[in-house]
């Protein structure tokens, strides 16, 4: 069998595990595809400059920084939903800071991986929701997760957002202290391909597409899956489970053209895009021909 490689890009988290399933299992292998795993710690706003570059062909992204980028210029396109529930953001800070409540926050710089990343969206969308604006200067690159830590071990004062379970091992260990939690009102992962890929490679992809739903789907039909979690992961079994409870891998393919949408009228909320688009001009962001 000649295999097709296809080059794709995720964060380390346990969202991602029915991609490392399937790459255990050879699953994709048996689709005819060499899939190439590549992992970026720095998240969504590093994943959408190796799209421009070429460097990769697949990146899973967090939608309002996939619906960005591509409004921005970004030659790529949503082929899938890649998980269907919202993301609930923990607004932490260090342990070792004064702060305990949410209006402690204004005036207190963000900590992020970098911009346009899902952490820099989010973080503008937060301060919006509680009255005050952020911009440019109240924003400190650590560049991961791992760079966060390490920023907010002392007693510097920073507010840093990130997914609630991946943050829970540092929250239970007394590392950091969550003041509020942020929730989005659309899917989170969205499966982005670059235009060129997808002319001529679109039947590998399909293939990458369904053997990923199937992982996912067994997933979450697996009663032991919150112990693989919180073992592969680090963390609590409660934890996982849930999360595990609350998580929805898309298994069907579609792309919700809507909520990209309300994703649009967000970022042009925030001054991100330069207007709101109409739901028809977000059917150019996702592939109606892939599927």
């Amino acid at each position: 069998m000649v295999l097709t490689t296809i080059l794709i890009a995720g964060v380390p988290e346990h969202f991602n595990l029915p991609w490392q399933l399937g790459l255990e299992r050879r699953a994709f292998i048996r689709a005819g595809v060499d899939l190439k795993w590549r992992t970026v710690p720095e998240g969504t706003g590093a994943m959408c400059d190796l799209l421009r570059k070429g460097e990769i062909d697949l990146a899973v992204l967090v939608t309002e920084g996939a619906v960005r980028d591509i409004l921005n210029g970004n030659p790529s396109r949503i082929v899938s939903n890649y998980v269907d529930s919202p993301l609930t953001w923990g607004v932490y800070v260090g342990s070792k800071t004064a702060i305990q409540k949410p209006e402690d926050l204004k005036g207190v710089p963000f900590a992020i991986s970098r911009f346009n990343s899902g952490g820099h969206l989010m973080a503008m969308s937060y301060a919006k929701s509680q009255g005050w604006a952020l911009t440019e200067k109240d924003f400190v690159v650590v560049n991961n997760l791992k760079g966060a830590l390490e920023r907010m071990a002392g007693s510097e004062t920073l507010a840093f957002l990130w997914e609630k379970a991946t943050t829970s091992p540092w929250v239970d260990n007394g590392s950091l202290r969550c003041v509020d939690e942020y929730r989005s009102t659309w899917p989170c992962f969205m499966l982005v391909a670059r235009n060129e890929v997808l002319e001529a490679q679109g039947d590998s992809v399909r293939r990458v597409v369904k053997v990923v739903q199937d992982q996912a789907r067994g997933l979450m039909e697996k009663k032991s899956a919150p112990d693989m979690v919180a073992q592969r992961y680090g963390m609590s079994v409660v934890a996982a489970k849930d999360w595990c409870g609350s998580v929805r891998w898309n298994t069907t393919g579609n792309v919700d053209v809507k909520a990209l949408q309300e994703v649009s009228r967000t970022l042009h909320a925030l001054g991100l895009v330069d207007r709101d688009h109409s739901e028809e001009e977000l059917k150019t962001v996702a592939d109606a021909a892939f599927r």
